[in-house]
């Protein structure tokens, strides 16, 4: 059984190993500031736009997912909805934790009167990509660019 909650700034420890050690596949080599890490996260935890999701196991956080809603013109003025950092704990693959953190996610931006949900991601895995097709989304229905900065 999973819990989804909105992370708060007691999990930066725990989001942190899982995005560098399970995400990652260059994590940075130098120490991370939790204190910064944790005053962000109390930051998105208020921010009704913003929604870094923490999924639970016993206790532990296994799976997280962060949805950013942003406010638009077109579309009848209706807002849309970016999906990123999507990511498991390798020991915890294939129980649909992450499945359930996109439905959550979808459920968030549905309430918000999103008209879409965008989301890109730089593996080239059949699995990922399969994977997010279930969820619902469609890689032939747009082009993305990426520019580094």
């Amino acid at each position: 059984m999973i819990t989804i909650r909105k992370a708060i700034p007691i999990d930066a420890e725990a989001l942190c190993d899982l995005y560098f050690n399970h995400l990652t596949a260059n994590p940075p080599k130098e120490p991370q500031d939790m204190t910064a890490w944790r005053e962000k996260i109390a930051r998105f935890e208020t921010d009704p736009y913003y929604h870094l999701l923490v999924g639970i196991v016993d206790g532990r956080i296994v799976s997280s997912v962060t949805l950013v809603v942003i406010e638009n013109l077109p579309h009848n003025l209706r807002p849309y909805a970016i999906i990123e950092n999507v990511v498991t704990h390798t020991d915890y693959r294939g129980n649909h934790y992450a499945t359930a953190l996109m439905n959550r996610a979808s459920e968030i931006a549905e309430g918000l009167d999103c008209y879409k949900i965008m989301l890109y991601t730089g593996s080239k895995r059949e699995s990922t990509l399969r994977f997010y097709e279930n969820c619902g989304f469609d890689s032939n229905y747009k082009t993305a660019f990426l520019k580094p900065l």
